[in-house]
């Protein structure tokens, strides 16, 4: 049996990568990815919109990479990731909008997945560590970007026409919107309007407060650092044993 090289840590190269792919800091990471690159780059181009829809379908595949989903399942939502980037190219090119707000539509439901399968793997942990809160925290900000990025289907299907007194929002606008929604921090300065807008915000709203304070609180309430399971699981030897 060939047999891999150690490193200094004492793991083989197989095994390191085996944990950087079960790594929630990773996703965490490309979640806080994807927001920068969707709220810096030029809104109106094409190349800002591909990079973003692109961006974000990588996120969602990585973070069901990381929940140990079949491969199957892995390379399908890699085909729903490159129709919605086909989408939004096609969408300048014919200068359509409303592709533009499927291929969002279709990122949402690839980053609802993701959220999804790792909020299952986190409630099935036996123990609770480190890994297991990043987890949790990344779910809570897929949320906020699944949402903006429903947000920005609903400006692109609706021509722009989402928030009151704001006739052309841009892409920061509908992040900010989302995350703010999420926390429940309400500053005031973007409200949703007409129905669907609205609904979609009392959803967010509902979804945030509910995370944090059953699973996020619960979670971090039985988090022990420094606790093995062993420890945990074996009672500590009477006095005179």
């Amino acid at each position: 049996m060939r047999r891999f090289p150690r490193g200094p840590s004492g793991e083989t190269l197989l095994e390191r990568a085996e944990r950087v792919a079960d790594a929630y800091g990773l996703v965490l990471f490309l979640i806080l990815t994807t927001f920068v690159v969707t709220v810096t780059l030029p809104p109106h181009g094409w190349g800002g919109r591909v990079a973003a829809v692109a961006i974000a379908g990588t996120t969602a595949i990585i973070a069901l990479t990381s929940s140990d989903v079949p491969l199957g399942r892995v390379r399908l939502a890699a085909l729903w990731a490159v129709l919605a980037t086909v989408l939004v190219i096609l969408g300048k090119v014919l200068d359509v909008r409303w592709l533009l707000g499927i291929a969002f539509v279709i990122v949402s439901a690839l980053l609802a997945v993701a959220a999804w399968t790792i909020l299952r793997r986190v409630l099935a942990a036996i123990d609770v560590n480190f890994r297991t809160i990043l987890g949790a925290i990344s779910v809570y900000t897929l949320i906020g970007l699944l949402f903006g990025n429903l947000f920005l289907a609903l400006g692109e299907l609706k021509g722009g026409d989402v928030f009151a007194g704001l006739a052309h929002a841009e892409a920061r606008d509908y992040m900010f919107f989302s995350y703010t929604t999420l926390t429940t921090t309400g500053y005031g300065n973007l409200v949703p309007q007409g129905d669907i807008g609205e609904i979609l915000a009392v959803f967010e709203m509902l979804t945030g407060q509910i995370f944090l304070v059953t699973l996020v609180a619960g979670l971090v309430s039985l988090w022990r650092p420094g606790l093995r399971p062993a420890d945990s699981a074996v009672p500590p030897d009477e006095p005179g044993t």
